[in-house]
């Protein structure tokens, strides 16, 4: 039920893949992450699949992907789905379809969560629902995919976790009670 769910919702915007796990692969360039929760309520996250060129991977952010500007991995938002009303950074968002945006500095990152739903459109700040602080850390061994999972953090509770370069990033979902 809840796979079919969200993939009603992924043919419906027009892009048709089969739900997997955690960063399993879509289509060729795409990715989905999935968090299921205790209730058979799911929220996935569609992305596009990038690889830094091993010459690249100590000035790629920041240089390459500058900071303090949107960033749409791969040119493309990530998009989300949920079959459960969430809760991030406070604000609530209700069962639907949305595009993720992601704002990286040296610091701090940022997770935009917009009600666009076009993953090829250029980001509109209007349209913005939430801007989430990530809360960040460095990897030990640097991840040249971008890379994108869920870590369950409770029972109601996934982290959605964005991994590139030397960064590690994420930032909890709720699931509404």
């Amino acid at each position: 039920m809840r796979h079919a769910f969200v993939l009603a919702l992924i043919c419906l915007l027009g892009s048709c893949f089969a739900v997997g796990q955690n960063a399993a692969s879509a289509e060729p360039g795409s990715a989905t992450a999935t968090c299921d929760f205790s209730d058979a309520q799911q929220l996935a996250v569609q992305y596009q699949q990038l690889t830094i060129p091993k010459k690249d991977k100590d000035n790629f952010l920041g240089r390459q992907v500058p900071y303090g500007k949107v960033w749409q991995p791969g040119q493309q938002s990530l998009t989300m789905f949920t079959n459960a009303p969430l809760t991030i950074a406070g604000t609530n968002l209700p069962v639907g379809a949305y595009t993720i945006y992601l704002i990286p500095n040296k610091k701090a990152w940022t997770l935009v969560v917009s009600k666009n739903t076009n993953p090829a459109a250029a980001y509109d700040q209007s349209l913005d629902l939430v801007r989430a602080p990530m809360q960040m850390g460095t990897l030990t061994s640097p991840e040249l995919k971008f890379n994108v999972t869920f870590e369950h953090t409770g029972p109601k509770e996934c982290s959605l976790r964005v991994d590139i370069a030397d960064v590690g990033a994420w930032v909890p979902f709720q699931q509404k009670q």
